[in-house]
C-alpha cells in the first residue's frame, strides 16, 4: 500500500481476514459474488488506509514534539524496532508543507485529490536510481477558489512526510489523474527556515494522455557543471525528452520542441490558387524556422503540410507555450469585441446596399461614433465565416445581437480630425509612429537602386531647403557628418520586382522613395515623392515625381502621393518590422532555449519571461493572419505575395544589426560616441523612438551584464558552458539555418558576446515589439492616415480619370482607399493587436519569488529603478514644447516605449501604457 505509515495491528488484522474471505469466495463461487460486495470491501480498505494515515501523522507529530530520536519505545510506527536512546531512528520523518496554485476555466472541476505531488531531493542521491531521493506522494486538499472573469484560481494545501536525511527539495513530480488538464501556476514548499518556490506556469495534462508525470525544478539556478549530483540525471533526461525524434504528428498534450519550415501557409489541396511557396530551406526563399507540428503532408504537394478543411484555434504548440486561462480568456474577448465592431459596420452598410465603398470622410467617421442594434446580415456573416474559426464565429454572431457598439475612436483623429493631412505629421510618424525603423539618412544624391537611378533632380528640392544649397546638406566627408540633413524613406528596390504581380490582382501599387529635410527645429519636412512602376522593357522603370503643395490641384495630387507612400509603409510595417523582425526571428531562439538550456540554467531563467506566449500567438498567426487567404492577404496591397516579400527582406536581416545602437549607426541616425553609455549619440535628439529606445536599451544591457557576472566569472566559463554552446550552435545552424554561412554571427566565446546577444534578444522581444505593435489602432485605425492599399493610380492630366478627380478630389481620395470590407476588417485587426491583455507582465517586473538568488534580486531591483527613472524622463520629454516630434500636430504623445514598470497591476485595453516582457500579441 502506498501509505506513509502502516496500519494499527487490529485494523490490519481485520483487513487481512476480510481479504482472505474474499479470495476464498472468489475461488469457489466467483460467478455468484456480487460486484457491490467487492465495492463495499474496497471502501472498507480505503477508510482503513485513511484512518491509519491520519493516526500515523498524529503519532509522528507527537513524537517530534517529545524528541525525534530519544524514545525508548521507538518512533511509534508499527514494525520499527529501534530501541536504544543512542540510535537514530531512520523511520523518523519531517513534515513538509506546501501550497499549490492552479487556474482553470470556469465550469471545470478542480483536480483535488486526483493530483499528487512528489519531491526530489537536490542534496541526497538515491543510489538505486542515481537521482535525488524521491518522497512519497501527497495529494492536493483543502482547495480554496476565487473567480475573476471566466477564470477560477484555486490554492491547495499539501503535506508530505520525508525522511530526516531527505535534504533540500530541488524538483517535483506532479501527476494529474483528473479528467481535465489544469494550469499549474506555482508550488511553494516550506522546510525549516526556508521557502522553496517552483514557478511552473504550464499546463499539466492527464497522465492517461501524457503517459508520464510532469517534472518541475525549483527556482534555484545552476550552470551545467555546478548542478548538484542529485539533479544531474534529471536535468539531462528532461532536456532529452523535450527534443523528441522529429517524427510523428504532435498531440495537444505533447511537450516536444522541433523545427520545421514555413510549409503550412498554403492550402494546395483546395486548388493551385491557394498554394504558397515554402519559406525556409532554400536560397530563393530563406526564412527562420518555426515550431514543428508534424501534420500530414498535403495530397497536392508532398512538401507542404496539410491544413484541414476548417480553421481551428487549437493548432499544436507545446504545453509550456500555450496561453494561460487568463490570457486565452482576454485574447478571445478582445478578438470577439473587435469582430463585433466589424460586423456592426458591415451590417449597417448592407442596409444601405452600398457595402463596397465609403462615400465620404464623414461616412468613414461614422465607424467610430454612436451605437446601433441591427442584427448581423447573412451576407456579412458568410464573408467572415471564411476568415475565422467556427467557434469564434459562433461567439461573435451571438455577441453581435446583444451589443453592437462601434469601433473606438483612433487617437490620430481624437484631438484634430484633419491633422493627419499635415506634412509635418506625415513626416513625424516616420520618427514616432508605428514604423520608426525604416527611415535613414541619404548617403548619396540622387538615390541609386540596384538596377536604376532615381529620377529626382536637384532642381526638385533645392528651393525647399530653408535657404541652404544641396551641397551643404548632402556631405559625405566624415568631418562633416553633423551636417547630414536629407533623409529617405525607401520602399523602392525591394518592391520593384513584385509590383507587376501585385497589380495583376486589381490593386494599384507603386514602389516609392520619399526624401525629407531636417529643419533647424529638428522636425522633418517632406521634399519630394517618387512613385515608380516597371517599364516596358526588363529592368527599366517608369517614374513620376511629386512635390509638396498647399493648395489647388497640386495639393490634392501631393496628398494622393502620400497615401501611396503610407500604403507601402503599412505593408512593410506589418510584414517586416512587426512580423519578421520580432515574431518570426525570435521563435527559433525559443525552440533552441527549450531544447538546449535546462530550466535550471540561469540564462533560461533570464529569458523565460521574454518568450511568454510567443509560439502560441505565432501559431495562431499562421492559421489566421499570414496564411493563404488570411487577413493580411485580404487587407494589404501585397496580397498573395505578402509572405514571399517578407522572405525577400529576410535576406537582408543580420542579428548583430538588431541591437538598437547598431541599427541607428547603420541608418546613420546616430554617431559613435564612447562617452555615451550606449556608445552612440543620436544625430538629433528629437527622435522619440531613438531617444527613448537608447535609454531602454542601456537599462536592459546593464541588467543583463549584472546578471551574467553573477554566474560567469570569466570568458572560459562561457566557452565551456556546454548548454550555452549547444544553444548557440542550434540557433545558427538550424533555427536560422538559412543564415548559417554568414560571417557576422558572434562566436559566443566571451561574456561580452553573451551579454550583447541576450540584450539584443530581450530588446527585440520587449521594447522593439512594443514600439511597432501597440500603436496600430492609434495610427492605422483611421484608414486615410495609413491606408493598407490603394484602388486607383494617381491620375494623369488630360485623361478621363483626371477629369473625375477634378470634379471632387475628396471623393476621389476616398474611392482610392480599399473597399469597405477590407477597410473595416483592417480596423478590427488593429484593435485586437493594440489591446494589452490584463495578465501582461511589463519590463522590469516579475513574480516575487522568480529566483532565490539574493544578489540577482538586488540587481533586478536596480533594473526596475532604472526603468522607473526612464518613465519620468519620457513624461518630461512629452511635456517639452521644444521637442516638436513628441506629439506633433495630432497631439499624440509618444508613449510606445514607456516601460510601465511603476504601475504593474493588472490592466489592459486600448491605450494601456507599458512594454510587455514578450511578444504576446
Amino acid at each position: 500500500m502506498n501509505q506513509m505509515f502502516a496500519p494499527k495491528p487490529k485494523l490490519r488484522t481485520l483487513w487481512f481476514v476480510s481479504l482472505q474471505q474474499v479470495h476464498k469466495t472468489q475461488s469457489h463461487r466467483r460467478d455468484s459474488l456480487s460486484r457491490s460486495t467487492i465495492e463495499v470491501l474496497k471502501s472498507v480498505r480505503n477508510n482503513v488506509e485513511k484512518n491509519e494515515g491520519q493516526q500515523g501523522e498524529k503519532n509522528m507529530e507527537e513524537l517530534q514534539t517529545q524528541g525525534s530520536h530519544s524514545s525508548p519505545q521507538g518512533c511509534g510506527r508499527v514494525g520499527c524496532r529501534t530501541r536504544p536512546v543512542s540510535r537514530v531512528c531512520r523511520c523518523i520523518k519531517h513534515c513538509v508543507k506546501g501550497k499549490v496554485v492552479i487556474t482553470q476555466n470556469q465550469g471545470q472541476s478542480g483536480p483535488g485529490k486526483s493530483a499528487s505531488v512528489q519531491l526530489y531531493s537536490s542534496t541526497k542521491v538515491d543510489p538505486s536510481t542515481g537521482e535525488g531521493k524521491l518522497s512519497r506522494r501527497a495529494y492536493l486538499r483543502h482547495g480554496k477558489s476565487k473567480k475573476k472573469d471566466s477564470v477560477k484560481t484555486t490554492v491547495y494545501k499539501m503535506k508530505l512526510w520525508v525522511e530526516a536525511d531527505f535534504g533540500t527539495p530541488g524538483a517535483l513530480l506532479i501527476a494529474n489523474r483528473h479528467k481535465h488538464k489544469f494550469f499549474l501556476e506555482s508550488v511553494t514548499v516550506e522546510i525549516p527556515n526556508q521557502h522553496i518556490h517552483f514557478d511552473c506556469s504550464s499546463w499539466v495534462y492527464p497522465v492517461d494522455k501524457t503517459k508520464s508525470e510532469r517534472l518541475f525544478f525549483s527556482n534555484t539556478s545552476y550552470l551545467p557543471d555546478q548542478t548538484p549530483p542529485a539533479l544531474v540525471e534529471l536535468r539531462k533526461s528532461e532536456l532529452v525528452s523535450l527534443r523528441g525524434d522529429g517524427t510523428g504528428e504532435r498531440k495537444e498534450w505533447d511537450r516536444i520542441y522541433d523545427y520545421d519550415f514555413y510549409n503550412d501557409l498554403g492550402h494546395p489541396d483546395k486548388g493551385w490558387q491557394h498554394a504558397r511557396p515554402i519559406l525556409g530551406g532554400s536560397r530563393w526563399h530563406p526564412y527562420p524556422c518555426r515550431g514543428r507540428t508534424g501534420r500530414p503532408s498535403s495530397n497536392a504537394d508532398p512538401l507542404a503540410e496539410s491544413r484541414g478543411e476548417s480553421m481551428k484555434l487549437d493548432i499544436y504548440v507545446p504545453s509550456d507555450e500555450q496561453f494561460s486561462p487568463a490570457k486565452l480568456s482576454a485574447f478571445l474577448s478582445n478578438s470577439i469585441e473587435a469582430t463585433v465592431h466589424f460586423l456592426a459596420s458591415e451590417a449597417k452598410a448592407l442596409l444601405r446596399d452600398d457595402s463596397s465603398d465609403f462615400r465620404s470622410f464623414d461616412d468613414l467617421r461614422e465607424l467610430f461614433s454612436g451605437k446601433r442594434s441591427q442584427a448581423v446580415e447573412e451576407k456579412v456573416a458568410e464573408k467572415l465565416k471564411k476568415l475565422v474559426p467556427y467557434d469564434l464565429f459562433k461567439e461573435v454572431t451571438n455577441r453581435s445581437k446583444e451589443d453592437t457598439t462601434k469601433f473606438p475612436l483612433p487617437q490620430i483623429i481624437a484631438e484634430n480630425d484633419i491633422a493627419w493631412m499635415d506634412d509635418m505629421e506625415f513626416a513625424r510618424q516616420m520618427l514616432a509612429g508605428i514604423n520608426p525603423t525604416r527611415i535613414q539618412c541619404l548617403q548619396e544624391f540622387p538615390p541609386k537602386g540596384k538596377h536604376s537611378v532615381s529620377t529626382i533632380k536637384a532642381s526638385d528640392i533645392e528651393n525647399n531647403l530653408d535657404g541652404l544649397s544641396l551641397i551643404q546638406v548632402v556631405i559625405t566627408s566624415s568631418e562633416a557628418m553633423e551636417q547630414w540633413r536629407i533623409f529617405i524613406l525607401d520602399h523602392h528596390d525591394y518592391l520593384m520586382p513584385f509590383v507587376s504581380r501585385i497589380n495583376a490582382n486589381g490593386v494599384c501599387a507603386y514602389a516609392s522613395r520619399t526624401l525629407l529635410f531636417l529643419r533647424s527645429n529638428a522636425t522633418l519636412k517632406p521634399l519630394v515623392i517618387e512613385l515608380s512602376l516597371p517599364g516596358f522593357s526588363r529592368r527599366t522603370t517608369s517614374s513620376r515625381v511629386f512635390l509638396p503643395a498647399s493648395q489647388g490641384t497640386g495639393a490634392a495630387l501631393w496628398q494622393f502621393a502620400k497615401a501611396h507612400v503610407t500604403a507601402n509603409d503599412s505593408a512593410h510595417h506589418q510584414l517586416v518590422s512587426h512580423w519578421l523582425h520580432t515574431h518570426a526571428v525570435v521563435e527559433p531562439f525559443i525552440i533552441a532555449s527549450r531544447r538546449q538550456l535546462s530550466v535550471m540554467h540561469p540564462i533560461h531563467r533570464l529569458l523565460h519571461p521574454h518568450f511568454k506566449d510567443t509560439m502560441h500567438i505565432n501559431a495562431l498567426a499562421r492559421n489566421l493572419l499570414i496564411n493563404a487567404g488570411g487577413i493580411l492577404e485580404q487587407t494589404l496591397f501585397t496580397g498573395e505575395i505578402s509572405m514571399e516579400l517578407s522572405s525577400e527582406l529576410y535576406k537582408e536581416w543580420r542579428f548583430n544589426e538588431q541591437a538598437l545602437p547598431a541599427d541607428l549607426l547603420k541608418r546613420r541616425l546616430a554617431l559613435q560616441n564612447p562617452a555615451h553609455p550606449s556608445g552612440v549619440e543620436l544625430l538629433f535628439p528629437d527622435y522619440p523612438y531613438g531617444a527613448d529606445g537608447l535609454e531602454i536599451w542601456q537599462a536592459i544591457k546593464t541588467w543583463v551584464t549584472d546578471f551574467c557576472t553573477v554566474f560567469y566569472k570569466d570568458d572560459d566559463s562561457v566557452r565551456y558552458d556546454m548548454e550555452i554552446q549547444a544553444w548557440w550552435s542550434e540557433i545558427r545552424n538550424i533555427g536560422h539555418g538559412d543564415k548559417a554561412h554568414e560571417q557576422w554571427w558572434f562566436n559566443m566565446t566571451t561574456i561580452s558576446e553573451l551579454v550583447e546577444t541576450l540584450t539584443t534578444l530581450i530588446w527585440i522581444a520587449s521594447a522593439l515589439h512594443a514600439s511597432v505593435n501597440y500603436g496600430q489602432h492609434a495610427y492605422a485605425g483611421y484608414p486615410p492616415n495609413r491606408p493598407v492599399q490603394c484602388q486607383r493610380f494617381i491620375p494623369r492630366e488630360r485623361t478621363p480619370l483626371f477629369a473625375e478627380f477634378l470634379r471632387d478630389p475628396d471623393k476621389f481620395y476616398v474611392d482610392m482607399l480599399p473597399g469597405r470590407f477590407q477597410m473595416t476588417l483592417g480596423i478590427a485587426l488593429t484593435e485586437v493587436l493594440s489591446r494589452h491583455t490584463s495578465d501582461e507582465v511589463y519590463l522590469g517586473c516579475r513574480p516575487l519569488n522568480w529566483t532565490d538568488n539574493k544578489e540577482v534580486k538586488q540587481k533586478f531591483k536596480k533594473f526596475n529603478d532604472a526603468l522607473q527613472e526612464i518613465e519620468k524622463k519620457i513624461v518630461q520629454r512629452n511635456r517639452n514644447p521644444e521637442l516638436k516630434n513628441r506629439c506633433g500636430p495630432a497631439k499624440l504623445p509618444y508613449k510606445f516605449l514607456y516601460p510601465g514598470t511603476s504601475n504593474n497591476r493588472a490592466r489592459g485595453g486600448l491605450g494601456a501604457e507599458g512594454i510587455p516582457n514578450s511578444i504576446s500579441l
